[in-house]
């Protein structure tokens, strides 16, 4: 399915990654790993991996725990020892990620266009509330929808289907927002438009369908919805 910009009534963005950098997490291990980017890396990786886990052995968990064990993991990897104090600490980092230059005034642009705006998340509601608040965008975004809602993480196509209904849009007519390249095609396969936000210039995955649409900005995609 090719990007309909007409058949467009609704966007949902996806919110790590996609809003707030994950990557940014790592200047929280700066004080306590001399080398931290592989460890956020790791992190990050494991995290994704644990959410892929538990769709498939029905073992959910709220997402925060689940980057808690990540980042564990992802310590104990690299040999890393901190008391379960400094692991929080650094875990917390997530309440307040740095946000995306484009994120507010892009999404201004789609919400005078006349287009609702939702977040859909693997993330806990604790953590969206967060999230939403830091970025300064309460007021901007209708509603956040949780994983935790139905327990069940990206890319199960239940999620999106969940987060349509609780819109009340037709999945066709929800335009999915995501740097997240499984989250693109999970998207794809619940039947959204879905809409990678390619912020790196990063070549797309041979696995797998195309995006329905490429954008490097929301500003760039605000303008293919012609606001």
């Amino acid at each position: 399915m090719s990007f309909d910009p007409d058949r467009v009534s609704t966007v949902t963005f996806d919110s790590y990654s996609t809003l707030v950098d994950v990557d940014a997490a790592e200047q929280a291990l700066d004080a306590r790993v001399k080398d931290p980017e592989p460890v956020s890396k790791l992190w990050r990786s494991r995290s994704l991996a644990y959410t892929f886990v538990a769709n498939q052995i029905d073992a959910y968990q709220p997402f925060y725990e689940i980057n808690r064990d990540a980042l564990q993991y992802a310590l104990d990897a690299h040999g890393v020892d901190v008391t379960t104090d400094e692991r929080d600490e650094i875990l917390a980092v997530y309440h307040e990620l740095e946000v995306f230059d484009d994120v507010r005034t892009g999404i201004e642009r789609l919400r005078e266009g006349g287009y609702d705006c939702y977040v859909v998340s693997n993330g806990n509601p604790e953590m969206l509330t967060s999230m939403v608040d830091h970025a300064n965008i309460g007021d901007l975004i209708v509603d956040t929808i949780s994983a935790d809602e139905i327990e069940t993480f990206k890319p199960a196509a239940g999620l999106y289907r969940h987060a349509a209904d609780r819109i009340g849009s037709p999945t066709a007519e929800i335009a999915h927002v995501t740097a997240g390249w499984f989250d693109v095609m999970g998207a794809s396969h619940a039947g959204l438009q879905a809409v990678w936000l390619d912020r790196k210039r990063t070549p797309w995955e041979t696995f797998g369908t195309d995006p329905d649409l490429t954008v490097k900005s929301l500003f760039e995609f605000a303008e293919r919805l012609d606001v």
